[in-house]
């Protein structure tokens, strides 16, 4: 089983995404388990304060340190081996291949971005034989807020990610797509055996050839007549010419 565990203000935009579709459908199977941790309640003072004016001046509010460690913390006591990932500009572009990985187990990219992690983050098994499989992996997901976060915060985190070249409000959103992503590859969550393995992006950058189904004919766009023939041969050589690269 994986687990995620996502450390956020605002559960309320995630939560009902995770109870629906595929997600639950993992959790009622056992395969996956999601848990919050809210921030405010490791906030300071009166008002629960997570966030403060950054040294030098600027626009805009940043995470504290002290919340956040202690909310991360809370969660490290309970389980030491959890992976922290932070959504954030400077980390890993999310791939397909690393949404794999993460599915397995495995506590590490085995990307080029992974030799720049200091070897105990990188997860590597003994005599350095590279990242280990986890039967019950566990992920904490800090979803940042307001203008940004103290750079210290970055010290507990095992996996940087980056969603693309776009800014969002918050983490929220790149929580759920790491998670959707990742669950979904887990073996008995999606409906075929092979659904997950010749769909695009599950090889590279391959793209997946076009599909149909009924009717035959919509308004004059034709099935093309191979897919009707019934010949096997012929349908996966149509399928793999009509596959393409991103």
């Amino acid at each position: 089983m994986i687990k995620f565990t996502i450390i956020t203000l605002f559960r309320e935009a995630i939560e009902p995404y995770l109870q629906s579709s595929m997600m639950e459908k993992a959790v009622r199977k056992g395969l996956a388990e999601f848990d919050f941790v809210n921030l405010r309640e490791f906030g300071l003072g009166p008002h629960r304060s997570v966030d403060d004016t950054p040294y030098g001046g600027g626009d805009g509010m940043l995470l504290r340190c002290e919340p956040v460690f202690n909310a991360i913390e809370s969660v490290k006591a309970k389980d030491l081996s959890a992976k922290v990932i932070i959504p954030t500009p400077v980390g890993e572009i999310w791939n397909q291949s690393l949404a794999r990985e993460f599915a397995l187990g495995f506590g590490a990219f085995r990307s080029a971005a992974a030799r720049d992690l200091a070897p105990a983050a990188r997860g590597d098994g003994p005599a350095g034989r590279g990242p280990e499989l986890s039967a019950n992996p566990h992920y904490i997901i800090l979803c940042p807020h307001y203008e940004g976060y103290d750079e210290r915060i970055l010290s507990l985190v095992d996996y940087k990610v980056s969603l693309g070249k776009y800014v969002l409000t918050g983490g929220e959103l790149p929580a759920l797509i790491i998670i959707d992503s990742v669950v979904r590859l887990i073996p008995g969550v999606l409906g075929g055996e092979t659904s997950a393995e010749i769909e695009s992006f599950s090889d590279g950058d391959n793209l997946e050839y076009p599909q149909y189904t009924r009717p035959e004919d919509f308004r004059g766009m034709k099935v093309p007549e191979v897919l009707l023939s019934g010949n096997h041969g012929e349908i996966a050589k149509w399928r793999e010419e009509h596959s393409g690269k991103a």
